[in-house]
């Protein structure tokens, strides 16, 4: 069973930084992509960033590309999200996910 615990929310200025973590647990973890998303209130979850098992590859959604980085050590079974030059409009639950696996997520408020 696989199990991802997501952490590093919190409140934030415009124009700040954050730092999310997504700590995986299970089999195989380091083998597979994984993801970042995020649902605001009363919208649809989005697709933010996503990365390869290797770190290698990495795609983002263009509401985020340039602001956000994901990067992954494997060694730690960890995925990150690096989120600078915070707006507004990033408030929401952020969640990683891994396949048909998503982490129970992490409040993100960003003060206008």
């Amino acid at each position: 069973q696989v199990q991802l615990v997501e952490s590093g929310g919190g409140l934030v200025q415009a124009g700040g930084s954050l730092r999310l973590s997504c700590a995986a647990s299970g089999r195989a973890v380091s083998t597979y992509a994984m993801g970042w998303f995020r649902q605001a209130p009363g919208k649809e979850r989005e697709f933010l960033a996503a990365i390869s098992w290797r770190g290698s590859d990495k795609d983002y959604a263009d509401s985020v590309k340039g602001r956000f980085t994901i990067s992954r050590d494997n060694a730690k079974y960890t995925v990150y999200l690096q989120m600078n030059s915070l707006k507004h409009e990033d408030t929401a639950v952020y969640y990683c996910a891994m396949t048909n696996y998503w982490g129970q997520g992490t409040q993100v408020t960003v003060s206008s």
